[in-house]
């Protein structure tokens, strides 16, 4: 009987972790100011690792971010997130200098990252869509606060 009953809790408990989190790994595409690639891992029930490569005025940037995710709104599969990161970045002052920076000058960027989103994951079809705001600081390069980091994300979670 005792084993049985051991049985069953062990059974029980790898279900619920197991339907703790929506998907495992997402990858898709992220719009915004920036546009780009966005995969993200979980690496448990709540936290995940998220890299983004994103193209802006003509560059490159890469960043990488660990969140921790929870419900939101009581909803089935609707997720908040927060989390911070890092990034490096290659921009080309040619096509920045309308609004910063210097006509005929390349920079190259390394700052810190923050995140704060609100995600969706779609039962019918293995879909999910994200929407946040990714605030960075540059340390080195060009050296700032950058508010302008929003996006909506669109991914296929596997």
């Amino acid at each position: 009987m005792k084993k049985i009953g051991l049985t069953m809790l062990l059974a029980f408990c790898l279900f619920s972790f197991s339907n703790a989190q929506d998907y495992n790994t997402g990858i898709g595409l992220r719009g915004g100011f920036a546009n780009g690639i966005t995969i993200k891992h979980f690496v448990s029930s709540k936290a995940a690792f998220e890299g983004i490569i994103a193209s802006r005025w003509r560059g490159l940037e890469l960043t990488g971010l660990y969140e921790v995710h929870g419900r939101a709104f009581q909803t089935e599969r609707m997720k908040w997130y927060i989390g911070f990161g890092a990034h490096v970045g290659f921009w080309n002052g040619d096509y920045t200098h309308k609004y910063w920076g210097e006509s005929g000058t390349s920079y190259t960027v390394v700052g810190l990252d923050g995140i704060l989103g609100l995600e969706y994951s779609f039962v019918e079809v293995p879909f999910n869509i994200g929407i946040d705001w990714k605030p960075a600081f540059n340390l080195v390069g060009y050296p700032g606060f950058w508010a302008d980091g929003g996006a909506l994300s669109i991914r296929y979670i596997f």
